[in-house]
């Protein structure tokens, strides 16, 4: 009996299948059928990106019955694509750096051409696309990172201008923006008189002690230039406010129904409410998408790249430049290490003393985003193993070093009776 080798390298997973090379004003697709003798037939179109284009292009697709589909986009141009294809068929993303297309035949049809071939043969990986509900949050808390970052930065420009007019309040009150802060504020701004009554009026708690210092804080040369400056940045300032907390409110209607999972994040160091749905907001609340807790700290650039040729190892940084995710589970980690007998803070400022404090700050956001990945995919609750595990698990292994540094010395190391 002779056996039948297969002498087929590369095998056809999708044989009807589209590829589409995405911009602003135009669509380039290739659409990739097999005909009755099982040949491999072509067809390019071009389309608009307006709504009513994009339609006529979902019903070519379905009426071919094209069951898959992978585009290739810069910026937000895929996004009304996915609009009218979501539902109908299964859209996959791509990085444009993975498909690079063959030199000196570059145009927008051999782009579409190209990727429908990659597609065919099962050679593309799609980018994460959650689902509408999960992208509508995402939207959401990355509006109010941006609106938080604004408020931060107008809050300094208030700062800087007190500075040039002598105003030193804030070395005085520890918030220039707390009550007392804000009161006195208030009173540069309706060009009231900075009485030593009227400010004590303002001033709150133990801030009263310091009327006089107050007082002389805020003496300088104010002028009405200055206070034309201040008011427009106040009414900055509270506008951010304003639609900080509106966004926080729709997303804690939104998130209503996930309170447990968000209570179970919360209880990690360093997560509070807001930062646990900024965390669900992009990785979603299922992660059917990421097979493991690897698979998600790669994807968020908490782990080392591998980049290795000719037997040797080049540079291990990861190719993750900039990642939504990574810079949020940063910011945990930094507020986690801070918390007194945590197992974070002794972990920290073990790699630290070895590896640096951002190596090691990195690596204490990798250990978080595993433990978010247990509390989500498992249903799990986080169980800190405090500051003494380290020592109990080294124990052994310190006492093995004592006793050979005992020995170099000349001595013998006995255990104490008892």
């Amino acid at each position: 009996m002779t056996k039948k080798i297969d002498t087929t390298f590369i095998q056809i997973v999708h044989p009807v299948c589209c590829g589409l090379d995405v911009h602003k004003k135009k669509i380039s697709a290739c659409l990739i059928t097999v005909d009755e003798a099982g040949q491999e037939l072509h067809e390019i179109r071009e389309f608009g990106t307006f709504t009513a284009e994009l339609l006529e292009m979902k019903n070519w697709l379905t009426e071919n019955e094209c069951p898959i589909l992978a585009m290739e986009s810069t910026g937000v141009y895929w996004r009304p694509v996915h609009n009218v294809l979501e539902g109908f068929m299964e859209v996959i993303l791509v990085n444009a750096r993975h498909i690079k297309n063959v030199p000196g035949r570059k145009t927008d049809i051999a782009d579409s051409k190209w990727l429908a071939g990659l597609l065919r043969h099962g050679l593309l990986k799609g980018s994460f696309i959650p689902q509408k509900e999960i992208r509508q949050w995402r939207e959401l808390t990355r509006l109010r990172r941006t609106y938080t970052e604004s408020l931060s930065d107008y809050k300094r420009r208030v700062h800087k201008l007190f500075e040039t007019a002598n105003i030193k309040i804030d070395s005085v009150v520890s918030d220039l923006f707390g009550v007392t802060g804000r009161n006195l504020i208030s009173l540069l701004c309706d060009e009231s008189e900075l009485t030593v009554d009227n400010i004590k009026a303002n001033a709150k708690r133990g801030l009263k002690a310091k009327v006089n210092e107050l007082h002389s804080s805020i003496q300088g040369f104010f002028e009405e230039h200055h206070r034309f400056l201040l008011i427009g940045l106040i009414e900055t300032i509270d506008t951010f406010e304003d639609r900080i907390s509106q966004i926080t409110e729709r997303m804690d209607t939104l998130t209503a129904d996930h309170k447990d999972l968000l209570t179970r994040l919360d209880e990690i160091p360093g997560i509070d409410k807001k930062s646990a749905q900024s965390i669900v907001s992009e990785i979603g609340i299922t992660l059917d998408e990421f097979k493991s807790m690897t698979v998600l700290a790669s994807w968020a650039g908490l782990c080392p790249g591998n980049n290795e040729s000719a037997g040797k190892r080049k540079s291990g940084r990861t190719s993750v430049r900039n990642h939504p995710l990574k810079t949020i589970l940063i910011e945990v980690a930094w507020a986690a290490v801070k918390k007194k007998g945590s197992y974070y803070r002794a972990k920290y400022f073990k790699l630290k003393s070895r590896r640096g404090a951002k190596k090691a700050i990195v690596a204490i956001a990798h250990r978080i985003s595993k433990a978010i990945y247990n509390i989500i995919k498992h249903g799990d609750r986080f169980m800190d193993l405090g500051e003494e595990y380290l020592g109990v698990k080294n124990h052994q292994k310190r006492l093995n070093a004592i006793k050979k540094q005992a020995k170099q010395l000349g001595y013998d190391l006995i255990p104490a009776e008892g």
